[in-house]
């Protein structure tokens, strides 16, 4: 296994570049034009691209099958379906070749620069080099303040700490991703897993720009979904809708005990026997739907993972290599 520190600043190396791609027929051919000039000039890194069409219905796979005929360094993997980002980072992660390999994303948020940058560090030793976002100046007011909650929340109840402000941007060695690919969970929050593994790891800082083009495919909801994925991956502190409930019935069983009582004692009016029970039927109910929503969530993750389902599944490969 070949590992950083025996490599020297004139050493030649293959890149792998994971990039999922869904419905970004907008964003493909600025991304090809990118890579290609910011690896123009670098003879000794040979660079692979390895797009995942994560189920796309406009156009993405088409426009792939028609570049690759004049670059021959695309590899593109066309999965059955719609799978999620996770599953085909996965499928990018098991078919890529290369001796480092650096998930990126397609709308350029991720500056292609900025790789040059973690190659340098792999070769003084670091078999993970993290990209560190130092701004979310693109990002909207209220995905910067969720997501600085969610990274907040998830390391002061979770085992194992996710480093702030940082995606899946990262350059890995190839020690790294075998290491990934030995993990069996179906159910993957990738930003846990890459942490999960550890390695020798430092970080570049970079300023994450807007999209160069389309539309982010994640709304409010799916984001929030992501983050429960992610707390109850690597948390004993499960968070589901259910335990919201349950709780927020308990809370409105204390208000109206609290109504119940400054009634009686106000106005002189009494319910014997009523308000206690309702008081009490309110709150046990409360904590029983908590109880229901921790067991069932993980419950319900040991149910989907004990039928150990594939985390995605390829239609077709198209490669050059043969």
């Amino acid at each position: 296994m070949t590992h950083a520190h025996v490599t020297g600043p004139t050493t030649p190396l293959t890149l792998s570049l994971v990039v999922p791609v869904f419905n970004e027929v907008e964003s493909i051919d600025l991304f090809i034009a990118r890579i290609s000039e910011v690896f123009r000039s670098e003879t000794q890194v040979a660079v692979d691209i390895v797009f995942i069409n994560d189920g796309s219905t406009d156009g993405t796979l088409e426009l792939l099958l028609e570049r690759q005929q004049h670059d021959p360094r695309l590899t593109i993997l066309d999965l059955s379906r719609n799978f999620g980002k996770e599953a085909a980072l996965t499928a990018g992660l098991q078919y890529a070749a290369g001796q480092v390999v650096v998930p990126i994303d397609v709308d350029l948020q991720d500056p292609p620069e900025v790789i040059l940058q973690m190659i340098a560090l792999w070769r003084e030793g670091f078999e993970v080099v993290l990209g560190h976002r130092v701004s979310r100046d693109s990002d909207s007011w209220a995905k910067q303040v969720s997501a600085n909650g969610f990274y907040r929340l998830h390391n002061r109840i979770a085992e194992q700490k996710l480093p702030e402000n940082v995606g899946d941007f990262r350059l890995m060695d190839r020690c790294v991703v075998q290491a990934l690919q030995s993990l069996p969970e179906s159910r993957r929050f990738m930003k846990g897993l890459f942490a999960w593994v550890g390695f020798r790891t430092t970080y570049v800082d970079y300023v994450r720009p807007a999209r160069a083009a389309g539309a982010t495919k994640f709304n409010g909801w799916r984001l929030w979904n992501f983050a429960l994925e992610g707390i109850t991956s690597f948390s004993t502190e499960p968070l589901r809708i259910w335990t919201y409930l349950g709780l927020g019935v308990s809370l409105i069983s204390f208000a109206f005990a609290i109504f119940i009582v400054l009634r009686a004692l106000i106005h002189g009016i009494d319910l014997p026997g009523y308000a206690s029970l309702m008081v009490a039927v309110t709150f046990l109910g409360g904590l029983q739907l908590i109880g229901i929503g921790v067991l069932g969530e993980y419950l319900g993750r040991t149910y989907i993972e004990s039928k150990r389902r594939p985390v995605f599944l390829v239609r077709r490969i198209y490669s050059t290599k043969g």
